[in-house]
């Protein structure tokens, strides 16, 4: 039995593989435990360093300190996510369909969106909408990550429909269809299918970069964490940010299991046939 790429291991190198596992697993695990011990000895498991998020000091209330992270924080990185993906995925979609096309006025203006804002860090997109459009903080954070991850995405589409078997084009080229009918009907609805998972991908790397906002004063998850962190003090920095972790790890693992639920639920690669219709005067798709 052999892959594409590489003949399958035999006894000898599945060997290897699992002491090589084994070994690593337990160094690993040393590692960890090793970190567990240092975070220890400096008290950052002690009770007092732990106390903001069940008992916090300075009069204030766990509930403040958790709406304060969870509903504004939170809420507000969820806000921008949820404009900056749907016009990141609309706007890729368009380019990539630009990009592709035979007509040099489409395909040579999408190739110099797609290579600005894709070698543009997306903090210098945000400053430019913030300073150079005049944007609030809120859209100058959605304006940034939706410029950068369009051009991705319109990468990774590109990359799915160049992964499709010529012959489907072809055929319903000569069939009548036209490129665009191809690309739309034909191409396009296996090319997403295929790059789904880079897609999902693509869009958790954007509800991450959101945290990139705080610098320009947008009030996402990191600065309401900044900003508790510097009104009870240094102690408890830990704590605060270990929810941080916990609420980002919490979304984009959601994320991931939606990806994958929604591709255990769709069908395999819609593979569109087409075929000269039963009297033969037009294509059957």
């Amino acid at each position: 039995m052999s892959s594409v790429l590489y003949d399958a291991p035999g006894p000898l190198a599945r060997r290897r593989e699992t002491i090589g596992s084994v070994v690593g697993a337990i160094v690993l695990a040393g590692a960890i435990a090793g970190a567990i011990w240092y975070a220890a000895g400096n008290g950052v498991f002690a009770a007092d360093h732990w106390d903001v998020l069940y008992d916090p000091p300075k009069g204030q209330s766990a509930g403040a300190v958790w709406s304060s992270m969870v509903v504004r924080g939170l809420g507000a990185t969820l806000r921008a996510a949820a404009l900056a993906a749907p016009l990141a995925l609309v706007l890729g979609l368009v380019l990539a369909m630009m990009r592709t096309s035979h007509l040099a006025w489409l395909r040579v203006p999408a190739i110099g969106i797609i290579e600005v804002f894709r070698g543009l860090p997306v903090l210098l997109m945000m400053y430019f909408g913030l300073i150079g459009m005049g944007l609030d903080t809120y859209l100058a954070v959605a304006f940034g990550l939706t410029v950068y991850n369009m051009a991705v995405i319109s990468e990774i589409l590109r990359s799915g429909l160049a992964a499709l078997p010529k012959g489907q084009t072809e055929a319903a080229l000569a069939l009548g269809l036209t490129r665009w009918q191809t690309l739309i009907i034909v191409q396009l609805p296996q090319a997403v299918r295929i790059m789904l998972p880079s897609l999902i991908a693509q869009l958790i790397v954007l509800l991450k970069d959101s945290s990139l906002g705080f610098i320009v004063g947008y009030p996402e998850l990191l600065q309401s964490i900044k900003n508790n962190a510097s009104y009870f003090g240094n102690d408890y920095y830990v704590a605060l940010f270990t929810v941080g972790f916990v609420l980002f790890l919490a979304v984009n693992l959601s994320l991931s299991a939606l990806a994958r639920r929604v591709q255990r639920r769709t069908p395999g690669a819609r593979q569109v046939v087409v075929a000269p219709a039963a009297n033969g005067t037009g294509p059957a798709v």
